[in-house]
């Protein structure tokens, strides 16, 4: 059964849809905030592969839609925080803790998340709950999903070819072995 074969080829025709680039905004800007996932990245490389001469484009969009999402999770942060101390759900000790830690790290912290496959979100809902500065947030954002983005957009566009043909042979080997792996770790954990 080809079941990973057929998901990779939609994607690559999704990338190529006209509504291509609004998708990957809004994913960019969903993943940033409140969407747990597909990450950006899933939308680019196809989209990068497809049109090599945008590929700097696709990740200039990408890049500041994420940290336009990054600041709506900055600001959801706020909002969480101050409703969850209205009805002492908790603490204001633990909050003390995390800011204390977020002045000393937090744009470590910020600049790891969104280059990273760490939820970048997590980060910036944390940031702004605990009003990290926001102009170190918007420029480490910034710098590292930029960093990230144009990293993808650079390897596909010098190895997309050979990629692609790689992934047409292996994915459904590929897809399988990831869901043994799945299981695997599920039950070792538990």
């Amino acid at each position: 059964m080809q079941i990973f074969s057929k998901l990779y080829q939609q994607s690559l025709d999704w990338a190529q849809s006209r509504f291509a680039v609004y998708w990957l905004a809004l994913i960019s800007f969903l993943e940033s905030s409140v969407l747990p996932y597909p990450p950006p990245d899933v939308l680019l490389a196809p989209m990068v592969l497809k049109q090599t001469n945008k590929a700097y484009y696709f990740a200039l969009i990408a890049t500041l839609f994420s940290v336009l999402g990054g600041l709506a999770g900055y600001l959801l942060g706020d909002i969480l925080l101050n409703f969850l101390l209205n009805y002492e759900l908790i603490k204001p000790a633990s909050i003390t803790l995390v800011k204390d830690f977020f002045d000393q790290y937090g744009i470590w912290l910020v600049g790891i998340a969104a280059f990273s496959p760490i939820p970048y979100k997590l980060t910036t809902i944390s940031a702004g709950s605990v009003a990290m500065p926001l102009l170190p947030f918007i420029a480490i954002s910034l710098l590292a999903r930029g960093a990230r983005y144009y990293l993808l957009a650079k390897l596909v566009k010098v190895y997309g070819d050979s990629c692609d043909r790689w992934l047409q042979k292996y994915m459904d080997r590929l897809g399988y072995g990831l869901i043994v792996l799945v299981i695997l770790g599920v039950w070792y954990v538990d």
